[in-house]
């Protein structure tokens, strides 16, 4: 195992960590956004009001996308347990 194939697996690791977290956090972005405006228009200044709409928004992204993640989650876990039996005895 070379330095290039380390890097290849640590690259391919966070690429699938991005792309597995990347609805979950847009859609926090999103509504963290939507609520400081709409927090600024109306001058409410409530913690609840910005956490419980991301909550909301995060379980319904995570039931929505729930079965994808988990594919690539599978299919990464998959090629890992592969690439390193190709280096077992």
């Amino acid at each position: 195992m070379d330095s290039s194939y380390v890097i290849y697996i640590g690259r391919y690791t966070l690429e699938t960590g991005l792309i597995v977290s990347a609805p979950l956090l847009i859609t926090c972005m999103v509504v963290g956004v939507v609520v400081t405006i709409f927090q600024a228009v109306t001058s409410i200044r409530d913690m609840t009001l910005t956490i419980v709409p991301k909550l909301l928004a995060m379980g319904f992204v995570a039931l929505l996308f729930g079965n994808w993640m988990l594919q690539t989650l599978l299919s990464y876990t998959h090629d890992i347990f592969s690439m390193m039996q190709n280096f077992g005895p």
